[in-house]
């Protein structure tokens, strides 16, 4: 986020803009937490994890008194469009001040990857790093004491990541919400890496899909073996921004601002391949991004 917070103070006012970042999300906007922003106020900052803005739950901006006050003051105060960064219920508080003819353009940043019309969300990448790190160093301890690993990712209702972490860090089995579980299937794969001489594995699961430590007991049922688990947690939400994040975050930013000044509003900054798009929040809010079975299928494959 910082990464983006940068490219659109910077992007505004090499075109000539007055930027101002509001503290702490829609409860910072109600609280009027506004405050201008130069060249100095986002240097050094593109390579740390979080925002330098802050951010907050706001209970109260969910109500239609509150949306009216928000709308109101970006009015009051002259603010010609808002650049909001951040996920679905993010973006749906977005829409409410667009009804109430404020200017604003998203920008997709969740490590969930769930946000539809974007291949990546800034984030993602970051995190899936970090999970396969965290894979990495499980497995150096898994072949020496030659044990099975349940690695939880965060997730809560989108498989994305989990799906990443365990393809890239070769896990033996993938559990995300988006498909059924089935032990049975999961202990057959580890009972035929065993007979054919595997000594350790790594199970990677999405804490939607289940939780890690009752994915161990059910291994240890069928399996006879104790099974070790590691959640990974909030982990996956901090630390340095990889280069791909920091690229896409930097191009979305900017893009963002460009678009204001076009006349667009009510749209979300996307990528597509390597191509940035606008695409209209109406398409976004309440649609799902699917898994690609084809990388899931890859993985199965894969792990046999």
């Amino acid at each position: 986020m910082n990464a983006a917070v940068r490219a659109v103070v910077r992007r505004g006012l090499s075109a000539g803009l007055e930027v101002y970042g509001i503290r702490r999300g829609y409860e910072g906007l109600l609280n009027g937490e506004a405050f201008p922003m130069d060249l100095g106020s986002v240097a050094d900052i593109i390579h740390r994890g979080g925002t330098i803005l802050h951010t907050a739950r706001s209970e109260r901006f969910r109500q239609a008194e509150y949306q009216d006050q928000a709308a109101a003051w970006v009015k009051a105060q002259g603010l010609d469009g808002l650049v909001v960064i951040g996920g679905e219920g993010t973006f749906k508080g977005m829409a409410e001040l667009c009804k109430r003819g404020v200017r604003a353009v998203a920008v997709p940043a969740t490590i969930d990857n769930d946000i539809p019309h974007t291949d990546y969300s800034i984030g993602f990448d970051t995190a899936v790093n970090t999970g396969v790190e965290a894979v990495n160093r499980l497995r150096d301890t898994a072949t020496s004491h030659e044990r099975i690993f349940v690695v939880e990712t965060m997730g809560r209702n989108s498989g994305q990541l989990a799906l990443a972490v365990g393809l890239a860090g070769g896990a033996e089995s993938i559990l995300i919400p988006e498909l059924p579980i089935d032990m049975k299937k999961v202990c057959a794969k580890l009972e035929r890496g065993i007979a054919r001489g595997k000594v350790h594995s790594i199970i990677v699961v999405a804490e939607g899909a289940a939780k890690g430590f009752k994915v161990a007991e059910e291994i240890e049922k069928c399996m006879g073996t104790e099974i070790r688990v590691t959640v990974l947690g909030h982990v996956q939400r901090g630390g340095t921004p990889t280069a791909f994040d920091r690229l896409l975050a930097s191009r979305m930013g900017a893009k963002a601002v460009d678009a204001l000044r076009e006349g667009y509003s009510n749209v979300m900054v996307g990528i597509s391949g390597t191509e940035l798009k606008l695409v209209p929040l109406d398409q976004v809010i309440g649609a799902e991004k699917p898994i690609d079975m084809e990388v899931y299928t890859l993985a199965e494959d894969l792990a046999k």
